[in-house]
């Protein structure tokens, strides 16, 4: 009894996690499509509140909610550009993030970042990134300086499964393996790069066998099953933590298109339709259920719907950055002449 107790209250712990990765990218996708007919889109009368690109990790959520979960807070984390989700999972502040979303002053990043820029050092979320395969990059050299400092905490890479073709793959994994650095690689495996099957443009068999290549323990999981993750990543951290990196290559789907004002109507639409018969959030919801826990997860759902009508109040009444905070947080702007 106290086994599956404790079973329950971690898998809570997994599913609120999950549900305001959801509810923030559901929110974030309404406000960023007003005013807009884009890709089939019809317009609408409603300006949008969040500007510009916006990826959306809907449907990939319990690779976030299961990797982060066996993370401390002086754990550092490299993102995509589609980060919402790790960036709430390792602790991030949800209305400072959608302040950011929208452009505010009070924001994560005084609103200068955006969605695909969007970092919170507090939490040790080093950064979004909008370069492919970039922040294997970053990682590598932040475990590094971990090293170097004597510290035990570790660093936790995301990619997408389109990364693995690009030279920051080999040239992080191989210097990590070299030098022993404390990196965890995830490879969040969705299955498409932008809007093209990656199964179409990868040789071999893919993340793990190219990181087994190196001699780098590399293991695949069912990425939309939450606790199958966590359970993988648990193993791996530890490890990690002992100075060895490693790999995990979940496999997922993403629910939503390349960003959100696409419907994605280039995919199958049966293949679609079957991701979203396995969404990991219902997933865990029937299991939560079968486990005596309804009722729980009924009421997480009720407080997140408060949380995120709350955030996305509070953005949409947060102030404008100042027009002269453009230039602070920049490299030099030379001897006064943009001022």
């Amino acid at each position: 009894m106290e086994m599956q107790a404790e079973r329950s209250e971690r898998l809570l712990r997994l599913y609120r996690t999950m549900a305001r990765i959801r509810a923030f990218e559901d929110a974030a996708e309404a406000a960023s499509q007003g005013g807009v007919q884009v890709w089939g889109l019809e317009a609408s009368a409603t300006p949008a509140k969040v500007r510009g690109p916006l990826h959306l990790s809907t449907g990939q959520e319990a690779v976030a909610a299961g990797v982060c979960i066996n993370l401390r807070r002086d754990d550092l984390l490299t993102s995509t550009h589609r980060g919402h989700g790790h960036t709430l999972a390792k602790g991030a502040d949800m209305t400072r993030m959608m302040c950011e979303l929208y452009g505010r002053a009070s924001g994560c990043n005084k609103g200068k970042g955006g969605s695909m820029h969007i970092a919170d050092f507090g939490v040790g979320m080093l950064g979004a990134n909008g370069v492919v395969a970039a922040g294997i990059s970053i990682a590598t050299g932040a475990a590094q300086a971990l090293k170097l400092q004597g510290r035990d905490a570790i660093v936790a890479c995301f990619f997408g499964d389109g990364a693995i073709n690009r030279g920051p793959f080999l040239e992080g994994l191989n210097w990590a393996q070299v030098y022993g650095l404390p990196v965890l690689f995830v490879c969040e495996d969705n299955r498409i790069a932008a809007t093209t099957p990656t199964r179409s443009l990868t040789a071999g068999s893919g993340a793990a066998a190219r990181a087994r290549s190196l001699g780098i323990e590399a293991h695949e999981v069912d990425g939309n099953d939450v606790e199958a993750v966590d359970h993988v990543a648990g193993e791996l951290v530890t490890r990690v933590r002992t100075g060895a990196p490693a790999l995990l290559h979940a496999i997922t789907y993403r629910i939503k298109g390349h960003v959100s004002v696409d419907p994605g109507l280039y995919r199958d639409a049966d293949e679609v339709e079957q991701a979203r018969q396995d969404d990991p959030l219902l997933r865990l919801r029937a299991l939560l259920a079968s486990l005596g826990e309804a009722a729980a997860t009924a009421a997480i759902d009720g407080e997140v719907n408060g949380e995120i009508a709350q955030a996305l109040a509070t953005a949409d009444a947060a102030p404008w950055p100042a027009a002269q905070a453009a230039f602070g947080d920049v490299i030099s702007t030379g001897a006064g002449q943009w001022h």
